[in-house]
């Protein structure tokens, strides 16, 4: 398996990761953490896409 393959792999499970936590934190009625795993997971989403946009002409294998 490729850097970049594990790379997109470990950003795939941190976004889904933090949009978990934001649901369990928002069902558990705090506000603050909820507002903080939602940022988190778009943060890590947009950094996601830079990264595809930065190694585009790298293989997966």
């Amino acid at each position: 398996m490729s850097l970049k393959a594990f790379h997109l792999i470990f950003v795939t499970l941190l976004t889904a990761l933090s949009f978990g936590c934001a649901a369990w934190a928002f069902q558990s009625g705090s506000l603050l953490w909820g507002a903080a795993a939602v940022l988190t997971g778009i943060f890590v989403m947009v950094y996601g896409v830079y990264f595809l946009r930065k190694l585009k002409h790298v293989s997966y294998l």
